[in-house]
This record gives C-alpha cells, sequence and structure tokens, in this order.
C-alpha cells in the first residue's frame, strides 16, 4: 500500500484531518524500525537538529501525523507525535533510549549508535558531531492501523 493510499484509508475514518500526507522513514534500517513501531516497541525516535536548521525544515510538532514507510517505501501505519523536545546528546535519558526500542534498549547502546549515525550524517553536510550536539527527540502512538 503507497502511503498516499494508507492517508485515504485513514481520512476515512478521520475526516477533520488534512488531505496532505507527510510520509518518511526511518534513516537507518528502515524495514526493522517500521516494524518496531508497528509492533509497539518503538515509540521514540532521535535526530540530528543541525540537519533541521541546515534543511530549513521545521522541527515535529505534537498532534502531527506521518505515514511512516519501510524500506520499500509501503506504507506500514500512521503515527502522531506525542512529544518533542530538543536537548544536547550528552542528556538524553535512559527512559528515552528504552523508549527508542532499539538493540538492548539500553542507553549505552542508543549513545553508541547514535553517535556513530550523527557523526556520519553531519559529517556529510560539512559539520562536526559532538556530545553537546543538539537532538530533536520525539515521542509516537501508533493511530493507524489499531
Amino acid at each position: 500500500m503507497t502511503a498516499e493510499e494508507m492517508w485515504e484509508t485513514y481520512r476515512l475514518m478521520n475526516p477533520q484531518i488534512e488531505e496532505k500526507v507527510v510520509a518518511w522513514q526511518f534513516g537507518a534500517e528502515a524495514d526493522l524500525l517500521a516494524d518496531l513501531v508497528l509492533g509497539g516497541g518503538k515509540t521514540a525516535t532521535a535526530s540530528a537538529y543541525d540537519l533541521y536548521a541546515l534543511a530549513e525544515e521545521a522541527l515535529p510538532t505534537v498532534g502531527e501525523q506521518s505515514v511512516i514507510l519501510n524500506g520499500q517505501e509501503e506504507a506500514v501505519c500512521v503515527i502522531e507525535t506525542t512529544k518533542v523536545e530538543v536537548l544536547p546528546f550528552n542528556q538524553v535519558s535512559a527512559d528515552h533510549a528504552f523508549k527508542e526500542g532499539e538493540g538492548d534498549k539500553s542507553l549505552a547502546y542508543w549513545r553508541q549508535i547514535h553517535e556513530e549515525l550523527f557523526s556520519q550524517w553531519l559529517e556529510e553536510v560539512g559539520l562536526a558531531f559532538s556530545e553537546d550536539s543538539q537532538v530533536v527527540l520525539e515521542e509516537f502512538k501508533v493511530v493507524y492501523p489499531l
């Protein structure tokens, strides 16, 4: 199913939502992470703040709804953002790491994986990662299918 098809099905049940679909996939291991979201094991994500600023892209907002795509760009589910905050990398909590649902769900694992990813992505645009780099922390819930 495409993102547009899923969004139209979801809109039939929620006609008050806007027509424009926002669809995206997780930057690393899109299939695994989409499956974790659909199964309820992943209710949070994190991204490098500097990449939003560089692209002049708005940060996620509470109440925003998006279609999550797998690695083949097929629609998996619709999520709704429930919390957004920006913190330095070194202040991300163990609770947030657990909600991301990856690996052993520990803060140590989260830091290792995200430092590698953020370093790579920031380097690609000429920026450097540090422990003080700002991170956009987003929590969400699956709203379709239930």
